[in-house]
């Protein structure tokens, strides 16, 4: 079960006399004893890529293998936490050695001395099935259920009373039909690299709330479904990350910083405690699991980290929540699967990176979706990953943004020329889009939204007019354009900067709810169908701007929710009475 090592590449190491190791066994490196997992075989020597920093290590020192491949420790006591990309506890760590990880510093990813009030709902002699509910413990405010693993069906045999266990405690025995007894404890393993079993992937129909309008009217994401955020620097990719995992209605939140800049990692460390959840009242960070990589950290952890956040999210799937995935950034990912193919003389593909970059990202996007659970349960559950691009120089030709591309159905483009102008989010409406309006419109109907995907349509049309005449302006002015023209102008700059803008800084504009974003896209076309019946009157778009009541609708993002629905009448009042009552209102 020991080798020794024979070549050292920057993280990548090999060994020799490891004849019997496996593709993605973790193993021992050094008398430091780093972290690392083989990823080449060639007779009984192996290549590894280790997890932690190789100064100082030398040819001839040991390499211990574990037998067990990279894997993640699933049960009570996740939520809350912060880890490195290996599932090391950060916060645990500072507390035993200070500020700096020792190399070679392993620690139980999950509490083991911690107790947990176990409530059990099977009974002896029962039938045992993969997703069997053994019990229950709660976890926060979660309800966090005990399930039978997958690979493990039969009897039970016993099932542990009411009473506080500890996670690796016996609350179960399971015979199985070879007539081999298993005991279960609240905690079990599961290799990261491998996607958690289901039993059937269902139709996602749901939207994922995030509260920017741009994205829930506009571009929208269900439950389950897959979303691409690229952006040159300064667009405010991470902004965006940040604002849908403290606001989206997911049940869970994973959120990746993979090989992200530390100070910006740092404010997620500092932010998310001190925030309150709208929804419970409760702080963000009991629903709320980071996964740390700074760009400072090991290059092949980084590699590891995102396979680490999206076992961890299908583990909480499978318990029938809604789970959401933030990884920042993919791009970042890739640059470490580049650096490590390089280090084994790979043969490069486009710009650089692996040729099997392209079936790393699908495999990774593709473990997204709303399943049915195994189980008797008949739950349902989802994993919706949104992951983040940082394309050099924002050339969205390069290959990791294309190959994202391929794979996923929301593309949220940052526009740099936005941010520059202080548009949050810098999300242009021209390159962006989603493929799934048509999934979530009877949601939208549910909630009396009849007309979303028809105000959708026209407002974007409306965006689109703006784009085809921005030439003839800039060569000739507006003055030249007849009215109807001038009106689509002016519709459109209220769409861009009171609808579409958003401050992520003010109490009340930083979430906005459905209702209110269907509210806001009624008066919007009400504005602009009296407008044009006022323009066909022979009214000028100069004597429609200067009304009292265009002005009301720029303040709509900031009215408080409370006090919205009796605005949004009286600003209609308003309308009706500046235009002339009986021209073309909606409500």
């Amino acid at each position: 079960m020991t080798g020794r090592i024979i070549r050292i590449t920057g993280p990548v190491v090999e060994a020799d006399g490891m004849r019997g190791a496996r593709m993605y066994e973790v193993v021992r490196a050094g008398t430091d004893a780093l972290i690392g997992e083989i990823i080449g075989l060639a007779g009984d020597v192996a290549t590894i890529q280790v997890y932690e920093d190789t100064t100082g290590i030398g040819p001839g020192e040991p390499v211990e293998r574990t037998g067990a491949p990279l894997s993640v420790e699933l049960g009570p006591g996740l939520l809350g936490m912060v880890y490195d990309g290996i599932q090391r506890p950060l916060e645990v760590l500072r507390d035993e050695m200070g500020d700096f990880i020792i190399r070679g510093a392993s620690l139980p990813a999950l509490d083991r001395e911690r107790r947990y009030e176990f409530t059990p709902l099977a009974e002896a002699d029962g039938k045992a099935v993969p997703g069997t509910i053994v019990g229950t413990v709660a976890e926060g405010r979660f309800e966090h259920p005990i399930l039978v693993p997958h690979g493990i069906a039969g009897v039970f045999t016993t099932v542990a009373g009411s009473g506080r266990y500890a996670i690796t405690e016996e609350v179960a025995g399971v015979l199985t039909a070879g007539g081999t007894e298993v005991p279960l404890s609240m905690m079990r393993r599961w290799p990261v690299r491998v996607a958690r079993p289901f039993a059937e992937k269902l139709r996602p129909d749901t939207p994922l709330v995030t509260g920017q309008r741009i994205i829930d009217s506009f571009f929208p994401i269900v439950k389950g479904g897959t979303a691409a955020v690229p952006g040159p620097f300064g667009a405010g990719k991470t902004v965006v990350q940040h604002q849908l995992a403290k606001w989206s209605d997911a049940d869970i939140i994973v959120y990746v910083g993979c090989g992200e800049r530390g100070n910006e990692l740092a404010d997620v460390l500092r932010q998310f405690p001190a925030l309150t959840d709208p929804r419970s009242g409760d702080p963000l960070m009991d629903r709320t699991i980071l996964i740390g990589n700074t760009s400072n950290m090991p290059v092949a952890a980084r590699e590891a980290s995102v396979y680490t956040g999206i076992t961890i999210a299908e583990y909480y799937r499978d318990m029938g929540y809604d789970v959401a995935l933030m990884a920042d950034s993919t791009s970042r990912w890739a640059e470490a699967m580049r650096e490590i193919s390089g280090r084994l003389e790979e043969m490069p593909g486009e710009h650089g990176y692996p040729a099997y970059l392209a079936s790393r990202l699908a495999g990774f996007y593709e473990r997204a979706g709303k399943v049915r659970v195994h189980g008797p349960s008949g739950k349902s559950g989802s994993v919706s990953v949104i992951g983040a691009v940082s394309p050099p120089g924002g050339d969205f030709s390069e290959p990791v943004t294309q190959n994202t591309l391929r794979v996923v159905r929301v593309f949220w483009a940052l526009d740099a020329d936005l941010a520059h102008a202080r548009h949050y989010p810098a999300i242009n409406w021209l390159s962006s889009y989603s493929l799934y309006p048509d999934d979530v419109q009877e949601w939208w109907k549910g909630r009396g939204g009849e007309e979303w995907n028809a105000m959708r349509g026209a407002m974007m049309a409306v965006l689109q007019k703006e784009s085809e005449l921005e030439e003839i302006v800039h060569l000739v002015g507006p003055d030249v354009l007849p009215e109807d023209d001038k009106l689509s102008l002016h519709v459109a700059e209220i769409i861009r900067e009171w609808f579409l803008m958003q401050s992520a800084f003010d109490p009340v504009d930083t979430f906005c709810p459905p209702e209110k974003q269907y509210a806001m896209m009624q008066l919007i076309t009400d504005y602009a169908r009296f407008g044009r019946a006022a323009v066909a009157r022979g009214k000028t778009v100069a004597e429609i701007r200067a009304l009292p009541v265009t002005s009301r609708l720029a303040r709509l993002g900031t009215v408080p929710n409370d006090e919205f629905e009796g605005y949004v009448d009286e600003t209609e009042r308003e309308m009706a009475s500046a235009f002339g009552a009986g021209e073309g209102g909606s409500r």
